[in-house]
């Protein structure tokens, strides 16, 4: 198996004046490869390119572009503020250096350049970068971890409300997506839909609160039985609490809002109209859609026009009358989520 040797890094010199360039790149090949751009916007090019180099070396006293705008412009995108900028300049002033630092720069010499240091600030300021980029990988893989751990603890929190009731564990998961994709057929994007789908899963949280007597009997509830039955929504917002973190907060919201009614008679607000929130209106549709759909000890399925009919003659009372007959354009994705998540019962299902 053959190996190769790294590439060497790439310098970009940034200086109008031919000569300086020439001494520079004499100094620094080898060991580095050396890029050249006797104007800012070039050198904004360079800097932002499929290639990008690894450190910039920058005059100031520039025509048209000053090496001043050249970095301010260059830790203002994304793209290319990471690039460690190293000033070189005949301004040998302390403000001078003031502003080239606070700018962004991570080191500031002033001409005639000395060789010795001048490579040595490259060697130190490129391993600085290095060790950066590598706790910068670190973090984000560390916090893709912590992000899916709870996400997953959000999922059994949502899977324990459905141990308790007497629906399976995959209806969460089925309503869950049926959500997602009803959000973006109305117009979300994919991270707004995703968060939706991760929110979705507590929707029934505050159930755990409602007495099993109440929770599951199979006939028909009576009057203080339904009043205790209509506390689980204040219940889930209560579980959940309130948070700055985007799918805690979304989570709330569901769980007070998912039995609102677009004509207002929902539960436990009243809200009405788009005073409910969008979240909140999609997750009425799938959660109800389920809910018709699935056999239950207390009724059997209903058959998936009829389910669909319901939902659709309930538009403007019960959902909201855009999002309604959209979700009939679904159909073939919901029957799949129907397949893949088909009902087992909550003992049986796999952790």
């Amino acid at each position: 198996m053959s190996t190769h040797a790294p590439l060497p890094r790439t310098i970009l010199l940034v200086d109008d004046i031919p000569d300086n360039i020439t001494v520079l790149t004499e100094m620094l090949t080898p060991p580095y490869r050396t890029r050249v751009a006797t104007q800012g916007a070039i050198a904004l090019r360079i800097a932002a390119s499929p290639n990008p180099p690894d450190l910039i070396l920058l005059d100031i006293m520039m025509p048209g572009m000053d090496g001043y705008e050249v970095c301010r412009r260059l830790k203002e995108n994304p793209d290319t503020r990471r690039i460690p900028v190293i000033f070189i300049t005949a301004l040998d002033e302390l403000e001078d250096e003031r502003i080239g630092l606070e700018l962004g720069a991570v080191d500031y010499l002033t001409k005639p350049i000395r060789p010795t240091i001048v490579l040595a600030r490259i060697k130190t300021h490129l391993a600085l970068r290095d060790q950066t980029l590598e706790l910068e990988r670190l973090v984000a893989e560390r916090t893709a971890d912590l992000e899916r751990t709870r996400r997953e603890i959000i999922m059994r929190l949502g899977r324990a409300a459905e141990f308790k009731d007497n629906e399976t564990g995959h209806h969460v998961m089925r309503m869950s997506h049926f959500a997602r994709l009803l959000g973006r057929a109305a117009g979300m994007g994919e991270e707004s839909a995703e968060l939706l789908f991760n929110a979705a899963q507590l929707h029934d949280v505050g159930k755990i609160g409602i007495p099993d007597h109440v929770l599951l009997k199979k006939g028909r509830l009576e009057g203080d039985e339904w009043a205790i039955m209509k506390r689980h929504p204040e219940m889930g917002g209560a579980i959940i609490g309130e948070h700055d973190d985007d799918l805690l907060k979304t989570a709330r919201i569901l769980a007070l809002t998912h039995h609102e009614k677009w004509d207002g008679s929902g539960y436990p607000e009243g809200l009405a109209g788009e005073s409910i929130p969008l979240v909140g209106r999609i997750v009425a549709i799938a959660d109800v859609f389920d809910a018709l759909t699935a056999e239950r000890p207390y009724k059997p399925a209903w058959e998936i026009e009829d389910a669909l009919y319901y939902i659709e003659s309930q538009a403007g009372i019960h959902f909201d009358p855009r999002l309604a007959p959209l979700f009939r354009s679904l159909l073939p994705d919901i029957l799949a989520i129907r397949a893949r998540f088909a009902d087992t019962p909550p003992a049986d299902i796999a952790p």
